[in-house]
């Protein structure tokens, strides 16, 4: 190790001060060692790389890499090494200087170096070390990546001297990183490591984490007094911290108390003393009950033939002449105490990007149930008719989607025109679905309920027939694919902000047609009082159709968004339905800013759920359907209640 160190040094005064005037070739080099290169071991493994750093020869990274691998052969004739593949009973040979290939048609008269798994563990953390300058971007990285897989004490000084000159600025990011939390963990200057450590008390990274809680590892200890110097981390209390038993066993096995005896070990024992029918002294017959069993135990404990019971008394009073401790493994306080600040800033700033991270994914979920929902909040609120098939209008839109996708290959292209396309048929489908049913159903809840189950389950069955019981894809454009990373623990997937952008504009843009247009203004008038928007010259009827229309409408394009990143199958709408119906309810019938409320309710409120109970959305859900009974019990009519006719029904 101490070659090792002195290897790296030489390579940084090679990087700061130069190359040697003289420059040799990497054959002069192994030439020089050559006994060692031939038949590497633990012992002159680092003399090897110490001498590579040394010179200034080119290709040391690729024959280390050839070396690790068991490429590296040696000419019998003249002692040449070369990197070498097996070709059948040949070898592909490459010069190490010049990179010539030959092949030689039999592999006799070559000798094959093969390091053992030690020196292959040298020779990884040395190309390490030499692939951290290389001009290659991409051995850089893997260098970097190695670092970060297995960090260790003799990368340091390399990785300091590589951060001059570093050109690309991400690498030197990652570089100035892994720098910290290396001097956290292995420089011998207690004050660079402690402002090491406090650099790195912001960073809520994985690695930083792990690098604090290494350096703030513990081990547990027993004694009767805590040794003077021990860096004590907190003492531990027996039935609290650990339990008696395990902390007798602990005293037991620091042989500072006698191992407890069981009735097994009593019997085992009787048993190996029997003879001629006896033991203690006693007729084996009689020992037919433990108090027998322990009575002739003792007798042998008082001969000295077995070891003493350890009494309930005895076993109290050793623990109590004890500490039981955890003592750092880290000697120096001031690190552990910088350590111990940094562990809680980073508790702190942890549990902050959680919060965030769990309020962008409420956001996002709310967004989802606003799109599933809005439709139905529309027809429901206007016309009072409860649609159960309003999951199969969302699953329509994903499948009009993937159809799109079929015909226009251009996924960004694709989905802008399966968005109206996905409108409009579902826009039909409602329009249609209003004239021959719904409307021979106004004013009967129960057999519009029936009837659009019915028809929810034959478009479930329509769309088995057509497109199978398979999911299909919906693939999303590639400026969509992955997610917005701020850290470890903050990130959200591109498609999900685009889902919540478009529930957005989706809100701005229902609001503007109930607001600012006639449709809206006749929408409204029927909302409220229907009997009165008739006598003004208001057609309800038409209404209703273009309402019922309108909420099927938006709720293909739900599908759409939702099919980008959900499984399309003929179910996914009954994924939405249930979802949908609360979200109504809970906000507020027929109102959209009801709508919103709701579904940023049940969103966050889920979420929450979730977050106590990561492992079970089901239990979730389940829960969240019991919060929504117990809310409409104390608000029946919703967050935004409802003005004119809701209020009057």
């Amino acid at each position: 190790m101490l070659r090792l160190l002195l290897a790296c040094l030489s390579l940084c005064m090679v990087l700061v001060f130069g190359q040697p005037a003289q420059a040799q070739t990497l054959q002069d080099v192994l030439q020089n060692n050559v006994e060692a290169v031939a038949k590497p071991s633990r012992r002159t493994v680092d003399d090897v790389i110490a001498a590579l750093v040394a010179s200034s020869a080119t290709g040391i990274p690729d024959f280390l890499e050839g070396w690790r691998e068991k490429e590296i052969w040696q000419r019998d004739a003249d002692g040449v090494f070369f990197r070498a593949v097996e070709d059948g009973d040949g070898l592909i040979l490459t010069d190490l200087d010049t990179a010539e290939v030959t092949t030689v048609a039999d592999d006799d008269g070559f000798t094959q170096s093969k390091p053992n798994a030690g020196v292959r563990r040298v020779i990884s953390s040395a190309l390490v070390q030499f692939l951290l300058s290389d001009p290659d971007i991409t051995r850089r990285q893997s260098a970097l990546d190695a670092i970060g897989r297995d960090p260790s004490g003799d990368q340091l000084a390399p990785l300091r001297a590589s951060l001059e000159g570093e050109p690309d600025a991400d690498i030197l990011a990652r570089k100035q990183q892994l720098e910290r939390q290396l001097t956290a963990q292995f420089d011998e200057d207690p004050a660079a490591r402690i402002a090491a450590i406090n650099d790195l008390s912001g960073d809520v990274s994985v690695e930083v984490r792990g690098v604090i809680s290494q350096v703030l590892a513990t081990r547990q200890f027993v004694a009767v007094d805590v040794p003077e110097g021990t860096n004590l981390a907190r003492i531990l209390e027996v039935g609290e911290d650990l339990s008696a038993d395990d902390a007798y066993q602990q005293l037991v096995e620091a042989d500072l108390a006698p191992a407890t005896v069981s009735l097994d070990d009593v019997v085992a024992t009787l048993t190996a003393q029997i003879s001629d029918g006896q033991v203690a002294g006693v007729d084996v017959s009689t020992l037919d009950t433990d108090a027998a069993r322990i009575a002739a135990y003792e007798t042998l404990v008082a001969s000295g033939d077995a070891p003493a019971i350890v009494l309930p008394d005895e076993r109290a009073a050793a623990l109590s002449a004890h500490t039981f401790y955890l003592a750092y493994t880290e000697d120096n306080a001031d690190i552990t105490a910088a350590a111990e600040e940094a562990q809680s800033a980073i508790a702190g700033y942890l549990g902050a990007g959680q919060t965030i991270d769990l309020t962008m994914d409420a956001l996002s979920l709310a967004s989802i149930y606003f799109l599933a929902a809005i439709g139905l909040a529309i027809t429901f609120g206007v016309m009072g008719v409860i649609n159960m098939a309003h999951g199969e209008f969302i699953m329509m839109g994903a499948y009009t989607g993937y159809v799109v996708q079929q015909v226009v290959p251009n996924y960004t292209l694709s989905i802008i025109i399966a968005l109206p396309v996905a409108f409009a048929v579902t826009f039909a489908a409602g329009v249609a679905m209003e004239r021959l049913v719904i409307r021979h159903l106004y004013h009967r809840p129960l057999e519009t309920l029936l009837a659009t189950f019915g028809i929810a389950i034959v478009l479930q069955q329509l769309a088995k027939n057509i497109f199978g019981t398979q999911a299909r894809p919906l693939t999303s454009p590639d400026w969509l694919a992955g997610a917005w990373v701020v850290n470890d623990v903050i990130q959200i997937s591109y498609i999900r902000i685009a889902i919540f952008v478009l529930a957005l504009l989706f809100l701005g843009l229902i609001l503007f047609i109930l607001k600012r247009t006639r449709l809206g203004l006749e929408v409204r008038a029927v909302t409220q009082n229907p009997g009165m928007a008739a006598s003004m010259g208001i057609n309800p009827d038409r209404i209703n159709m273009l309402t019922f229309g309108l909420g099927s409408g938006i709720a293909g394009i739900a599908g759409v968004a939702i099919g980008l990143y959900a499984k399309v199958t003929s179910e996914m709408g009954a994924d939405y339905i249930v979802q949908s119906f609360m979200t109504v309810v809970v906000g507020g019938v027929g109102n959209v800013w009801g709508t919103l409320a709701g579904a940023s309710l049940i969103g966050f409120t889920q979420k929450g759920i979730e977050f106590f109970n990561p492992s079970n959305t089901l239990a979730a859900q389940t829960y969240m359907i019991l919060f929504v009974i117990l809310f409409i019990q104390f608000r029946p009519k919703g967050i935004v209640a409802l003005k004119g006719r809701a209020a009057g029904d």
